[in-house]
């Protein structure tokens, strides 16, 4: 399994890396979302682990770029903020899943799934 990680904060970051480890065989991390397309596009991983505020690109945003130029890709939104209103702004982003950041356990069963 891939994984690409696009997240701002160091420290959840690794959290999240911490988290899937042991079932990814491959994982790139970015701190921002505008790096995001670069690593999507240079490793194709089979799922992106997205934060949604960073500083310079926002999650959104890059999702929607990842999402335009390839369809197929599977975006989780890993997020502090899990109102309806966010929620509907990920899918519409392109997000196949979301996740918040105190259950990053749920990101295990959902890239376990995949496998």
């Amino acid at each position: 399994m891939n994984i690409l990680i696009v997240e701002d904060n160091p420290l959840m970051r690794a959290m999240i890396r911490e988290t899937v480890s042991e079932l990814a065989d491959i994982i790139t991390e970015c701190e921002d979302g505008d790096e995001a397309f670069a690593a999507y596009q240079t490793n194709l991983p089979h799922w992106v682990l997205m934060d949604l505020q960073m500083p310079r690109v926002d999650g959104f945003t890059a999702s929607r770029q990842i999402k335009s130029a390839y369809p197929n890709a599977q975006i989780c939104m890993v997020t502090d903020y899990g109102d309806a209103r966010t929620r509907k702004q990920a899918l519409a982003a392109g997000a196949t899943a979301f996740v918040l950041k105190e259950n990053l356990d749920e990101l295990k069963v959902l890239i376990a799934a995949a496998i």
